[in-house]
């Protein structure tokens, strides 16, 4: 009798982003999908939240609080899958040691350094797979070996109709720009977006910017914003489905993106998105189709993009229809599937 398929997850990186939520995904779908074909661990932190949102889930958790930590625990892997950096440097140990071969998923648009540990672990490595093409493009100019486009998953989380009802009587009489992300504006971009909001302050006054997410800018951000009264800064919030659903538009004005599975989540709940033109962006908005594309930093461009989408109730609505067909290709099931199959080539070459 074949043994189940053994799969390897690593992911060691502090805190809960967007790549550990993919992380999360990618285990939940494959567990649901593939029941009695493959067993499941996971290697991170101890004080990683990855096994916490995964109690439900029947996967093997290996503490390691570095790379050299959890190489002889559990049963032995048939591939290793690295989710970030850390984790790429764990699974090549985990090679020299046990011998498994082992794939990585670069989610950030910067090009891999190319230092010498890089083009070791990335060359050894069977496949290095991007959730974007401008990733794709990137790892193909380093020539360090073979790779593949799996993108990013929305998560499909169900509002929570008692929820969304409190939140609308909250804002009710009032036009909602929403924005969701880590509060480091060298990233998302949060102070274009408030140059956006005094901007139109005066034209329209029934408008608010909600802005969800902490981060390293927090304080700035809230200090350089104390004379606007249409900014609301509502912290981080682990109910954001909830919030999507009251959402008129969706502002993502980020100055770097590897994908942007955030966009993904606002287009499940149909909101309108206005996003910067920028790196893996692209992959998910075709400008004036599925969504408003501006130059990233250009907060002329994103205000006079905002007041289009105000004004123009019928274009955004033309917007979410056309977000919409593009959906199925970022489906949890899909990224399952693709990761899958990727893991039977990998397993058949060695």
């Amino acid at each position: 009798m074949t043994l189940p398929l053994h799969i390897r997850h690593v992911n060691l990186a502090r805190g809960f982003r967007g790549g550990e939520r993919q992380t999360v995904l990618l285990i939940e779908q494959l567990a649901i999908r593939y029941k009695g074909q493959l067993t499941q661990s996971l290697v991170c932190r101890s004080d990683s939240e990855l096994p916490e949102r995964l109690a439900d889930v029947d996967v093997h958790v290996i503490a390691a609080g570095h790379q050299l930590q959890g190489h002889y625990q559990g049963v032995p892997a048939d591939i290793v899958h690295a989710h970030e950096a850390k984790g790429v440097h764990w699974a090549w140990v985990h090679h020299r040691l046990r011998r498994p071969p082992y794939l990585l998923t670069r989610r950030v648009p910067q090009p891999v350094r190319d230092k010498p540990f890089n083009r070791l672990t990335y060359s050894n490595a069977s496949v290095a797979v991007a959730i974007s093409s401008v990733i794709q493009r990137h790892l193909e100019s380093r020539r360090w070996g073979r790779t593949a486009l799996i993108p990013s998953a929305y998560s499909h989380v169900p509002s929570n109709p008692k929820r969304v009802s409190e939140l609308r009587t909250r804002f009710a009489g009032k036009t909602v720009i929403g924005h969701v992300g880590a509060l480091v504006d060298r990233h998302k971009g949060q102070r274009v977006l408030l140059e956006a909001a005094r901007r139109l302050g005066p034209s329209h006054p029934d408008v608010v910017f909600l802005l969800l997410g902490e981060g390293e800018d927090a304080q700035e951000l809230r200090r350089e914003s104390v004379d606007l009264e249409n900014v609301i800064w509502e912290g981080f919030q682990p109910d954001v489905e909830n919030y999507f659903d009251i959402m008129d538009i969706f502002a993502f004005p980020s100055r770097n993106e590897g994908l942007g599975s955030t966009l993904l989540d606002a287009i499940d709940h149909h909101v309108p998105i206005i996003a910067s033109d920028v790196d893996g962006i692209p992959d998910i908005i075709t400008h004036e189709k599925s969504g408003l594309l501006f130059s990233p930093g250009d907060a002329s461009a994103l205000t006079q993009g905002l007041d289009r989408m105000l004004t123009d109730p019928a274009l955004c609505h033309a917007l979410v229809q056309g977000a919409d067909q593009r959906l199925v290709e970022f489906s949890p099931e899909a990224m399952a599937d693709s990761y899958h199959a990727l893991y039977h080539r990998i397993l058949a070459r060695t």
